[in-house]
């Protein structure tokens, strides 16, 4: 019993106090004919809306209207009520009438000489019925109903005036707390304002953010308990004071203020009107705390956008010690909030400019263009990657002109030194021809899946790895090197189960090699029956296959972005590897096969453009960005090297990193690392595979009741919430299963959570979280 009252919310204790004044013995007296509710000063009024819904028999007096769809009315028509005349209305038989009377004191009622005129008829109510008082004949009060231990809730409430004011406020709200909730503590403002603003940080952002329509919004009550809860809270009146006294005030971070700005820059978006208005309240004062004004982080971007662009007068060495300084200077700020508004893109792409800073400070070493590719697949690789990254960081013209120019200062004089090197290695000992390493790319077991993925550079493949080993696949990267020349239809043959079935006749237009057999170009069409003569079944997108037999497919448009997106290449790289991560991913689904990714060949790339290097065109059969046809016995002032797949027919390869065309940003087809050096990867199935490819697709919520949905649900999973993703033991309420739709419906009981940030976890059978996502509680 006494678990059930602690449960019960104050508007059902209220009820009960109401119904048990009703009660008689029916030995020695009469049933009341009804209960009357005095309210002088119509305090309880706001906790109707509450009760009406679980009192049927609960009347409400008004004076100046006849509402009988509220169950109000005048004097006369309640006691025509409680006289049971009314056919409109009916009073449950096993219940009695109660009347609330706000406005009224019970004096009033106690002569009908000195009763107001219309409240005569309920006169003579107060002999036949009973009036709910307190155990010392006075009326309840709402303090007195809260606090007394004697027929109250015995509540422990401050007595103050602010207290009182604020206790008013939230009685609609705290008619639906539970009252076990409000025992244990001392009772204050603060405690009840809360009720009407579950979460004042929160409000005071969203506030801030729009004042206005907050201002509209929380009209009465919660209006005034915000108001409360800033001059005590946050020491500013938002009335008296406006919103850029705030803005100051939340920018200088002090005191109550320092956990509001973190909640701003934890999710900045959510606050869109926040960022002008802290512009417009920045302070003169020099000694503030920088980064919360948008102006300090607009005038390092400007700072940093000129100095990118100083870069181009200096050495090499110069150029990195000074980008290895401007990281000192900038790097902080992609700790500010503007970064995570995006309002930081040179600051974010500086962070991968010093990186190539570091590691360009040494040229690429080694003894044979072995050594080159070993010490390049260790670490170098990490100055391609981050070359793209940082363009990958900016999108504006002028930003991408100023990190363009960085990049000429620091990375393409390593590009240049690490090309030249390889190519008099090259020269000297060519690169192993056809037949070699044809282990790394040729026959596989049966069950494996080959995956050809065009143009995947080799950083662009460690990276690759990197995302799949953070979906749980076990993941080992080797290299080879690649078929010369370095374009597609060349090297991907050589790649391919079906390269013994291939030959070299005339290098031709496209450098395209034959047939064996029928001697003909080698298409599509003919390159695939080459793989199903071989034994391998080409896999079309979004096909598995046979589990226990080989096969072959395709992904990815790398090579095709590059010869398209030329220098802005870089904002699609992300975008391609998770597109092969998701193939990849979707295959073992036909039987937990391992798979192999292989690629033709890599590419050069550097925004601004290639340098330019003459070819004639009378010594060329045809001509690419980056190696060309020689014509019969010409002799050409560039490197050559013999067709991959016929020794007799000669290649021009454009020196260093230039292009026999001019304004490539993206080419390929010549002999540098970054085009030769080709990955393998191969993918295992991991011991996390299944949980890794549970997708969430959707999360919604109506009111406090979360609604999840899965793709491609299974047997054995659950959705759950949490505070913190990982942690089991910061659960919201109990795991859900989720059914055969793929759904799942998780209620939060406490309203207090509202608003506050939360993760949906989906659980496989032995308990391993298979996906997340954040959510806002209530949306």
């Amino acid at each position: 019993m006494r678990a059930a009252e602690g449960a019960a919310s104050v508007a059902a204790r209220l009820k009960a106090s109401l119904e048990a004044a009703a009660d008689y013995n029916p030995g020695d007296a009469a049933a009341p004919a009804a209960v009357l509710w005095a309210d002088s000063g119509a305090q309880w009024r706001p906790i109707l809306p509450q009760l009406l819904p679980l009192m049927p028999q609960l009347l409400v007096y008004d004076g100046e209207r006849y509402a009988p769809e509220e169950r109000a009315g005048p004097a006369v028509w309640l006691r025509c009520a409680v006289a049971g005349v009314l056919d409109s209305l009916a009073i449950p038989a096993e219940t009695t009438p109660v009347l609330y009377l706000p406005g009224v004191d019970r004096s009033d009622l106690s002569a009908a000489g000195e009763c107001p005129q219309a409240l005569k008829p309920l006169v003579e109510l107060q002999y036949r019925g009973v009036c709910w008082t307190q155990r010392n004949g006075r009326d309840w009060t709402v303090e007195a109903f809260l606090t007394s231990r004697d027929g109250g809730l015995g509540l422990d409430v401050a007595r103050d005036a602010a207290t009182r004011r604020s206790m008013l406020r939230a009685l609609a709200k705290l008619g639906q707390t539970p009252a076990a909730r409000l025992r244990g503590r001392r009772l204050d403002a603060e405690d009840f304002d809360r009720l009407l603003s579950g979460d004042p940080v929160r409000d005071a952002l969203i506030w801030l953010n729009d004042p206005r329509a907050a201002e509209a919004q929380w009209s009465g009550a919660r209006w005034s308990a915000f108001v409360s809860r800033c001059e005590a809270d946050y020491g500013f009146h938002p009335e008296k004071d406006g919103d850029g006294i705030a803005a100051e005030l939340l920018g200088g971070r002090e005191g109550s203020w320092a956990a509001a700005w973190e909640r701003f820059a934890e999710a900045p978006r959510s606050y869109p009107g926040l960022p002008e208005r802290l512009r417009r309240a920045m302070p003169g004062d020099l000694f503030v705390e920088r980064s919360s004004w948008p102006q300090n982080n607009e005038r390092g971007e400007a700072a940093l956008r000129q100095a990118f662009a100083e870069l181009a007068g200096k050495t090499p060495r110069d150029a990195r010690k000074r980008v290895a300084a401007l990281e000192k200077e900038h790097g902080e700020r992609r700790g500010w909030v503007w970064a995570k508004l995006e309002q930081a893109p040179l600051a974010g792409a500086l962070k991968h400019l010093a990186v190539i800073a570091e590691l360009a400070a040494n040229e690429l070493g080694g003894a044979s263009a072995d050594d080159m590719a070993g010490l390049y697949a260790a670490r170098a690789w990490r100055v391609d990657a981050a070359a793209l990254a940082g363009m990958a960081a900016v999108r504006s013209a002028a930003d991408i002109k100023a990190v363009s120019a960085a990049l000429d200062a620091i990375y393409r004089p390593w590009l240049e030194a690490a090309a030249l090197r390889l190519q008099r290695f090259v020269q000297e000992t060519p690169l192993p021809g056809r037949g070699a390493g044809r282990a790394a790319a040729g026959a596989a077991p049966p069950g494996e899946t080959i995956l050809f993925a065009d143009g995947l550079r080799f950083d662009v493949a460690q990276l690759l790895a990197e995302r799949l080993r953070g979906r749980g696949r076990t993941v080992s990267v080797s290299h080879r090197w690649a078929a010369l020349p370095t374009v597609t239809a060349t090297a991907k043959p050589a790649v391919s189960p079906a390269a013994e079935r291939i030959a070299g006749g005339s290098a031709g237009e496209d450098f395209r090699p034959l047939t064996a057999d029928e001697r003909q170009p080698l298409t599509t069409d003919r390159f695939r029956k080459l793989l199903a003569a071989a034994g391998y079944a080409y896999l079309r997108a979004e096909e598995t296959g046979d589990p226990a037999g080989r096969a072959w497919t395709e992904h990815g448009e790398l090579d095709k972005l590059g010869h398209q997106r030329k220098d802005k290449l870089a904002f699609h790289i992300d975008e391609q590897i998770d597109l092969l991560a998701e193939r990849i991913e979707a295959l073992p689904a036909a039987g937990g096969r391992a798979i192999r990714v292989v690629t033709d060949h890599g590419w050069l790339w550097l925004p601004g453009g290639l340098p330019k290097v003459d070819l004639p065109h009378y010594l060329t059969e045809t001509r690419w960005a980056r190696c060309a046809s020689v014509k019969g016995a010409s002799t050409v002032g560039v490197p050559t090297a013999a067709w991959h797949w016929n020794a007799g027919e000669t290649v021009a390869l454009a020196p260093d990193i230039s292009c026999f065309e001019k304004g490539r940003a993206y080419a390929h087809g010549g002999v540098s690392l970054q085009e030769c050096l080709i990955p393998v990867i191969e993918v295992g199935a991991g011991a996390s595979a299944a949980a890794a490819a549970v997708v969430i697709a959707e999360v919604s919520w109506v009111g406090m009741r979360c609604r999840v949905r899965i793709d491609a649900p299974r047997p054995g999973l659950s959705a759950a919430l949490r505070s913190r993703a990982a942690d089991e033991s910061s659960g919201i309420g109990k795991a859900q299963p989720v059914n055969e739709e793929g759904r799942a419906s998780l209620l939060v009981a406490d309203d207090e959570l509202e608003g506050g940030g939360a993760f949906v976890v989906i659980l496989d059978a032995q308990g391993n979280a298979a996906a997340r996502q954040a959510t806002t509680i209530g949306g």
